[in-house]
């Protein structure tokens, strides 16, 4: 945390003059004072960030874009060169004087991602612009050990693949919470695997450091690193799958909570006369908004029918399936109600729907946002929309887990600029 020692009157990055003063609680029990150490720490994730969102670019324009004095930039750019974060590539055209040299990630930097399911895992390199390079699935059973030694055989063989890319660490997508002070997986009904520290078994025979997160903060977290989501600070992000899972994105923060617990909207119980859920509680949101509840319906709608997957199940609503359609329906209606929740607790800004549901969104959408409407107390309600990216989100997140201190993601305070004398000074921008 950054006191209020740390803020300076003068412009921010954008340019625009701003107040600081007043006083500002602070948390005496968790406190960074500012140093020159901080403010080149803040400036360099500010380059590397407009690196990522503009490369190719020149130093020329990393200066006018962030506001730091040129020689800054260059010795910024030159650290980042000297990790490997980014290299130097073509020579852009000028109409006169010397051509400047351009700027770009550094794409041999890769990270292997495991996004990780009920019965299966998909395992992928993905490279620091969240591209994937290879990807694979692999069959897991209800025996932690048995499964993840078919995960680490198919991350040995993957990598094998890559031999010239640079593996940095390993990013796990979980269905289930993990706590943030000890990286062990605390909560995961679905997935039914018994105590087991999945992360010191794979560091022990990968030899590479391994970083988990709940499936719903690495997709929120995709979002925030490849999508564009600049200006948002309050959002959530909900996946629908077979629970219902959240990450918050609150004030620019990314929220874990105690144990990592906080966001578990899909165990909060909506109806006590409701179906069992896998986490012992009665009527939970996920018991009505996840495609395993959709099937649910279906079957009740149609009790002879042949079994069907979810993506059977979409199938035949687009095929004029009556209680396909109507299954498909009540879902949307639990999904929207649940929202609901979300917006009376958080009021978030932006809500995105994550998971298979998106593919068939003129079904879903419509009826969700009409549920959620509903209880928006005060102003507009949020903008709600599909990411449609739902597995590949939950890889690139989980290979964000990996690269996020280069990528300037930990949402720390941010915001550098020259004083009205020319010289860089720390800006920082307050809740």
């Amino acid at each position: 945390m950054l006191g209020p020692q740390t803020e300076a009157p003068g412009r921010n990055a954008a340019g625009i003059h701003r107040n600081v003063r007043g006083m500002r609680h602070v948390d005496l029990t968790d406190v960074q004072l500012a140093s020159s150490e901080t403010a080149r720490r803040i400036n360099r994730d500010i380059v590397l960030e407009l690196i990522r969102t503009g490369q190719p670019i020149s130093r020329a324009d990393l200066a006018r874009r962030s506001g730091l004095q040129r020689s800054t930039v260059s010795q910024i750019v030159e650290q980042l060169i000297r990790e490997k974060w980014v290299r130097e590539g073509s020579i852009a055209s000028a109409p006169r004087g010397r051509r400047p040299t351009l700027i770009g990630l550094n794409e041999d930097m890769v990270a292997i991602a495991v996004d990780i399911h009920p019965r299966q895992a998909i395992v992928a390199v993905v490279d620091l612009n969240g591209r994937l390079l290879s990807r694979a699935l692999v069959p897991l059973t209800s025996d932690p050990g048995a499964s993840t030694r078919l995960v680490i055989e198919c991350m040995q063989r993957m990598r094998r693949t890559v031999p010239k890319k640079s593996t940095e660490g390993i990013g796990i997508s979980l269905p289930g919470r993990v706590d943030p002070a000890t990286q062990r997986l605390t909560f995961a009904p679905n997935l039914h695997w018994p105590d087991f520290d999945l992360k010191k078994v794979i560091e022990t025979k990968m030899g590479l450091s391994v970083k988990m997160e709940n499936a719903a903060t690495a997709c929120l977290l995709a979002e925030l690193t490849f999508a564009r989501m600049d200006g948002v600070r309050d959002a959530v992000l909900v996946t629908v799958s077979e629970g219902v899972g959240t990450g918050v994105f609150a004030n620019g923060q990314l929220i874990s909570g105690l144990h990592g617990m906080a966001g578990e909207f899909g165990h909060i119980p909506i109806d006590p006369a409701g179906p069992r859920c896998a986490c012992g509680q009665s009527g939970c949101w996920e018991t009505f908004a996840s495609c395993r509840a959709a099937l649910r319906y279906f079957r009740e709608l149609q009790p002879k029918g042949r079994t069907v997957t979810f993506h059977e199940l979409l199938n035949l609503a687009e095929e004029g399936n009556l209680p396909a359609a109507q299954a498909l329906a009540k879902q949307a209606m639990w999904i929207g109600r649940g929202l609901r929740m979300i917006i009376a607790a958080l009021s978030p800004s932006t809500i995105l729907i994550a998971g298979d549901v998106t593919s068939a969104w003129h079904r879903f959408g419509p009826v969700i946002e009409k549920e959620a409407a509903k209880l928006t107390l005060a102003g507009n309600p949020p903008l709600i929309r599909p990411t449609h990216e739902s597995e590949i989100a939950r890889l690139r997140g989980a290979a964000a887990l990996v690269f996020q201190r280069g990528l300037a993601l930990e949402h720390t305070p941010q915001g550098v600029a020259p004083d009205d004398d020319g010289a860089d000074a720390l800006q920082v921008q307050t809740a």
